[in-house]
């Protein structure tokens, strides 16, 4: 199974924010995850609200080999 670490929308019309999630790459944007990573939410005033990760997660799951999609690879930069 391909993991990917991508972004999924949740939140209102007009107000988008994002979950950052771990999901097999053949599932649909909506799709169910396997493990949420954190969240992004654009509309933040303070840059350092706009992106709550669990940053160990996140390294467990590049280290077993999932790939973030290129949105997900500039935001954890």
């Amino acid at each position: 199974m391909a993991v990917k670490l991508r972004l999924t929308r949740i939140g209102k019309t007009g107000n988008a924010q994002y979950r950052l999630i771990a999901i097999d790459e053949h599932k649909r944007r909506g799709g169910r995850a396997i493990e949420v990573l954190g969240s992004y939410n654009p509309h933040q005033k303070v840059k350092s609200q706009k992106l709550k990760v669990k940053s160990e997660r996140i390294k467990y799951w590049l280290s077993v080999g999932a790939k973030p999609t290129e949105t997900v690879a500039q935001l954890l930069k």
